[in-house]
């Protein structure tokens, strides 16, 4: 369904912006030959092909930018683009195919010098670019109902925290803070063993069997 709609705003935009600009580029081009035949000017008599041009160039940008089907980009590219590339094979046809003479709300619209100074190839050009987005040719994503809960894979189940450790403190005696001086340990300690008198770098004594010539020295 949005390729139909796309199509059709393409196949409207087409002509809708070939007669907006138009009228603004001849509204301009006649308000800027009058200003250098007067040697003066008045910018409030530019508003009106400002503002066609303008509406134009906003009508091109949704058609281009905005995240529609290729098929309204792509429509209105080649119906802009056509006639200039028939200049090719057959101008004075393609000319005589155009509306001449035609006037909207008492302004002259001079379709044929849109398509002769080229403006209507370079806007259907640039529209046919806009079809290669790849964006334009994916779906828009399913938007998930209110009523559908997501499922176990799509969420992560969030860490456990143990507050067992809050609601029920340890049984051990925890003394709380204070500023002073901590109160003696009373608890009697294990007195270390003593140590036998003596140094302990004296050489051991000697046990083993007294030489006999030592012995025949005494008894001699």
């Amino acid at each position: 369904m949005r390729h139909l709609w796309s199509f059709l705003a393409g196949v409207v935009a087409a002509p809708l912006a070939w007669i907006l600009i138009a009228l603004g580029q001849d509204g301009s081009a006649r308000t800027v030959t009058r200003w250098e035949e007067l040697g003066t000017y008045n910018t409030a008599n530019l508003i009106q092909g400002a503002v066609y041009l303008a509406v134009a160039g906003i009508l091109l940008g949704l058609l281009g930018t905005l995240r529609l089907s290729p098929a309204g980009p792509l429509v209105a590219g080649l119906l802009l683009a056509a006639p200039y590339v028939g200049f090719f094979i057959d101008p004075f046809a393609v000319r005589d195919a155009v509306p001449a003479n035609w006037s909207l709300f008492g302004d002259p619209l001079p379709l044929v010098q849109v398509l002769d100074n080229g403006t209507t190839f370079v806007i259907g050009a640039l529209l046919l670019m806009a079809t290669f987005s790849t964006q334009r040719w994916r779906r828009w994503p399913c938007p998930a109902t209110a009523g559908s809960a997501p499922s176990a894979s799509d969420v992560e189940e969030a860490p456990r925290t143990d507050w067992s450790a809050l609601t029920n403190p340890p049984e051990s005696d925890v003394r709380p803070p204070t500023l002073g001086y901590p109160e003696p340990d009373t608890t009697p300690t294990t007195p270390l063993p003593r140590r036998e008198a003596g140094s302990p770098w004296a050489a051991p004594p000697r046990t083993g069997p007294k030489r006999d010539d030592a012995a025949d020295s005494t008894t001699g």
